[in-house]
């Protein structure tokens, strides 16, 4: 199933408010922060036994990553914001 099909009704519904480039950004930028939350909880059961009370390096790398990604993504989203 491709990513269309899968998210159909939020892709429209994000399309109609927003257009379709904006409208796919922000359903990507929901999918990225649905993924940093799932993430950081399995982050918490998985600590670093070398710092303990921190996510292991992998884990806090996936989740540096997708911050970045996000910040991307948002960024995007604001220079395709109809200026005033």
């Amino acid at each position: 199933m491709s990513i269309f099909e899968k998210h159909r009704d939020t892709l429209e519904r994000h399309e109609t408010m927003m257009g379709t480039t904006r409208g796919r950004l922000a359903v990507a930028l929901d999918l990225l922060t649905d993924s940093l939350a799932l993430v950081g909880q399995h982050g918490v059961y998985c600590l670093s036994e070398r710092f303990p009370g921190k996510p292991r390096l992998d884990i806090a790398l996936v989740l540096e990553q997708l911050d970045e990604a996000k910040q991307l993504v948002q960024s995007a989203m604001e220079q395709l914001k109809p200026q005033a």
